[in-house]
C-alpha cells in the first residue's frame, strides 16, 4: 500500500508536525530590520552639532571643534556627552547585530571594528578636553589622554570603511551590497581628506579647521547610511 500524502500522516506524539517531528532547518540569522534601524538613528545622532546653531554655545562652528561642545568646562557639557554616548551606543548595537550576517573575514572585521570605533567614542566623551581652546586662552589644543582616544576612534572608522569596502568588492555575505561597493571609496577617500584637514591646531596653525571637521562628520553620517541601506537590501533580498 502506498504512503499517505503529507497533509495525511498521522503527527508525531506530542510535537503537532508530521513526518516524525523534526523541526525544519532554520536558516542563518541575519541582522533583520534592527541593525538598519539602529544605524540610520545613528547617522543622525552623530550629527548632534547642528544642535549648536539654535543653541548659545558660545563656539564659532568655522574656527572650533565639535569636541569643544562637551569640553568638561562648557555650559552644554553634558548635553552634548549623553548625545555623543547614545550615538556610540546606537553603532555598536548596529555593527553587533550586523554581525550575526557576516560570513567573509572581512565582513566580520569591519563590523568588529565599527564596535571598536563605538567604544573608543565613549572613551572620548569620558576623557573630554579640558577647556575650549578656540575661545578661551591658555587652553591647550591638544590634550594628551582626549587626542589618544580621538585618534583612536578615526582609526576604528577607517578601519571600518576599509574593510567593509574590501568586503563588498568580494562580495563578501553580510556586506556584499552593490551600494557599498560602489560609493564606499569614494566616502572613504573624502572622509579621510576632511579628516586630515582639522589637524592645524595640532601643529599650531588654528583656524577654518571647524568646516573641514563637520563636513567630515556628515559623511561618517553618509556611512552610517550607506550600511543601513545595504543591510536592508541585503535583508529584502533574503525574505527576512
Amino acid at each position: 500500500m502506498p504512503d499517505p500524502p503529507p497533509a495525511l500522516r498521522p503527527f508525531a506524539a506530542g510535537t503537532g508536525r508530521p513526518d516524525g517531528g523534526r523541526p525544519a532547518a532554520r536558516p542563518p540569522a541575519g541582522p533583520g530590520v534592527a541593525a538598519p534601524v539602529l544605524l540610520t538613528a545613528a547617522a543622525v545622532v552623530y550629527n548632534d552639532w547642528l544642535l549648536a546653531f539654535v543653541l548659545p554655545t558660545g563656539l564659532d562652528p568655522r574656527h572650533s571643534y565639535v569636541s569643544e561642545l562637551y569640553a568638561a568646562d562648557q555650559p552644554f557639557h553634558h548635553f552634548f556627552s549623553s548625545i555623543e554616548i547614545l550615538a556610540a551606543v546606537l553603532v555598536a548595537a548596529g555593527a553587533l547585530l550586523a554581525l550575526r550576517g557576516a560570513r567573509n573575514r572581512w565582513a566580520r572585521a569591519g563590523w568588529w571594528s565599527l564596535v571598536a570605533f563605538g567604544a573608543a567614542s565613549v572613551a572620548d566623551v569620558v576623557i573630554p578636553m579640558r577647556c575650549a581652546p578656540s575661545v578661551e586662552a591658555g587652553c591647550e589644543a591638544v590634550n594628551p589622554w582626549h587626542t589618544s582616544t580621538s585618534a583612536l576612534v578615526h582609526a576604528a572608522l577607517f578601519a571600518s570603511m576599509a574593510l567593509l569596502v574590501v568586503a563588498a568588492a568580494t562580495a563578501a555575505p553580510g556586506c556584499g551590497c552593490p551600494l557599498v561597493r560602489r560609493l564606499g571609496p569614494w566616502v572613504l577617500g573624502s572622509a579621510l581628506t576632511t579628516a586630515l584637514a582639522t589637524v592645524g591646531p595640532l601643529f599650531g596653525r588654528p583656524g577654518w579647521h571647524g568646516v573641514p571637521q563637520r563636513a567630515h562628520l556628515a559623511l561618517v553620517g553618509v556611512w552610517f547610511l550607506l550600511l543601513a541601506r545595504s543591510l536592508d537590501r541585503a535583508a529584502a533580498a533574503a525574505g527576512r
